[in-house]
């Protein structure tokens, strides 16, 4: 296997690309210098503190600890992705369970099948790309709820006047739902190989292994993105519908702009 290097100096002149970043808002008066350099800090820091609590769990190979690595990644995630639930009932707590019916399922399979041994060295990182897809696909099927039921209130409660219950009235809200929480996973997975080189592959070839293993490798990560993709916002969508009712099957009538 080859080897890796990266030195402080490679890092520092990588950030010249932050620069360039920094650069276009400034003369485009785009404001978000700030941001950008903000962020830019942030991933060297955030990585950087994450490094060091993977060596320390990698090598006290504790099942315990492992386990509240994951229980902090998945509150974490939870918290962030309920921010775009607006005043949604009980967010978090879809979010919560979503994203650990998610990850459950698809380490299941993982661990099951031989794909991922069950060591931390290989659970933690692959939960992390599970949660994280997961979290963004929360966020994004509360933010069309809120957008589809702000927009077709009215339709919905024509529907629930000629007694459709909240599931009927709702069914092509929850089914778009779903629909755009895939579509953009199902697209990217297209292009896979011939547009785009999968950040996973592309760190197997640079550490020296064999292409067609790290074709097989992110081969897998493919599959459990699609995977997590439908799981999230099927399950995310169904346990959030219902938010949208009062106990009594009536409409709440809320806005997008609750977002």
């Amino acid at each position: 296997m080859e080897n890796v290097s990266m030195t402080p100096i490679a890092l520092a002149f990588s950030f010249s690309l932050v620069l360039i970043s920094l650069a276009i808002s400034y003369f485009n008066q785009l404001k978000l210098e700030k941001a950008i350099l903000t962020a830019g800090i942030r991933i060297v820091i955030q990585l950087s503190i994450a490094a060091l609590i993977f060596q320390f769990i990698f090598t006290k190979d504790n099942f315990y600890l492992s386990a509240l690595l994951l229980l902090m990644m998945l509150v974490i995630a939870a918290w962030n992705a309920s921010k775009r639930g607006g005043q949604i009932k009980g967010r978090f707590w879809i979010a919560l369970v979503t994203l650990m019916v998610t990850e459950g399922v698809t380490l299941f399979v993982f661990v099951g099948s031989g794909a991922v041994q069950w060591t931390p060295s290989q659970v933690i990182p692959i939960s992390g790309m599970i949660i994280g897809n997961a979290m963004n696909a929360v966020g994004l099927v509360y933010s069309d709820l809120l957008t589809y039921f702000s927009d077709q209130s009215q339709a919905i409660l024509e529907r629930l006047a000629l007694g459709a219950s909240p599931r009927q009235a709702s069914q092509g809200l929850i089914r778009q739902t779903i629909a755009d929480g895939m579509i953009p996973t199902i697209d990217g997975a297209k292009t896979t190989g011939i547009v785009t080189l999968p950040g996973m592959m592309m760190g197997l070839l640079f550490a020296g292994v064999d292409p067609m293993t790290a074709v097989l490798y992110q081969s897998i990560v493919m599959f459990m993105t699609l995977s997590t993709a439908a799981i999230t916002t099927f399950v995310s969508s169904l346990l959030t519908y219902r938010k949208f009712f009062t106990d009594r099957e009536l409409l709440i009538r809320r806005h997008s702009s609750d977002k």
